[in-house]
């Protein structure tokens, strides 16, 4: 009788073994992601989370997330040896049809292994732990008055610097790595209304489809006046007095119209027009974080 029940419990000591190997005779591991601050990319776009073992990535696999900010898998089978050798995490995001073996150039959060776990941040995008700016409102590209400062219509621009004569940057912001950009928004009565997208900070954005006068510059700096082409559900010319004014950390291709979940800088435009400027308050709680494990 006590033969038996050894053989027995030999037998599913066997059994137990052989399912935490893959049919092939790898041994296995899971890796365990806990993330916070991602957010849904849409159709177009997965994350992908990436090991680093002898200095090369290797993929762990693709996920996606939800509206409330819940990850599609959280564990992934990986082989023991290669996720025991790692010493870094990767996560990036990716198309979703995607013929490229190698990771994408937006990459979003990265950690080193110490023992068993890594703590993951958005250091790989930039360090924004001293954020700071300000903004002006003024409105250069306004057809009923050009340049006159006293013109009594710049509550309908906003640019982001000091004024001057040419106004000049003041972001205390990192260069952003391949892959990221960052963007203006202005929140209207229906939602955000992008500035456009920039990386210098001495330099014009990509948009001024609502200026006064598409053919009339602004400033050399990032910002826009609001006159023409409003979006839905909202009228222009939009009084910027009052109103929230975001900077946004984007990826680089970018298919959403809204903000992306990376929001370092945030402030609240005041009733004074240029030359009074409003500073921007940081907002680091929108950067993503999180711990993976082994």
């Amino acid at each position: 009788m006590i033969k038996k029940m050894f053989l027995l419990v030999l037998a599913a000591g066997i059994f137990a073994t052989s399912c935490s190997n893959d049919d092939d005779g790898i041994v296995t591991s899971r890796l365990n992601l806990s993330l916070d601050g991602l957010e849904n990319l849409g159709n177009d776009f997965v994350y992908e989370g990436w090991i680093i073992v002898d200095g090369n990535p290797v993929s762990t696999g693709v996920f996606t997330v939800n509206d409330n900010g819940d990850l599609s898998e959280t564990s992934f089978s990986i082989s023991k040896e290669t996720l025991d050798s790692a010493t870094r995490f990767v996560l990036s995001i990716e198309p979703a049809i995607d013929s490229d073996p190698a990771p994408a150039d937006t990459k979003l959060l990265v950690g080193d292994f110490t023992g068993n776990s890594a703590n993951v941040n958005s250091a790989i995008v930039g360090d924004f732990s001293n954020a700071a700016g300000a903004f002006f409102l003024r409105s250069p590209t306004d057809e009923i008055d050009p340049g006159n400062p006293n013109n009594m219509n710049d509550q309908y621009g906003v640019w982001f610097g000091t004024p001057g004569a040419p106004p000049t940057p003041n972001f205390v912001l990192p260069t952003l790595s391949a892959g990221w950009a960052y963007e203006g928004w202005v929140v209207g009565e229906s939602g955000p209304i992008t500035t456009g997208v920039f990386t210098d900070f001495d330099g014009r954005d990509d948009f001024n489809l609502f200026s006064g006068d598409e053919f009339k510059m602004g400033p050399p700096i990032p910002g826009e006046d609001f006159f023409l082409n409003a979006p839905a559900g909202e009228t222009f010319p939009l009084d910027v007095r009052g109103r929230t004014v975001v900077i946004s950390v984007e990826p680089v291709p970018d298919n959403s119209p809204a903000p992306f979940a990376m929001k370092p800088l945030v402030g609240t435009a005041g009733q004074e027009t240029a030359p009074a400027t409003h500073n921007f308050g940081q907002n680091l709680g929108s950067l993503p974080t999180g711990t993976v494990t082994r």
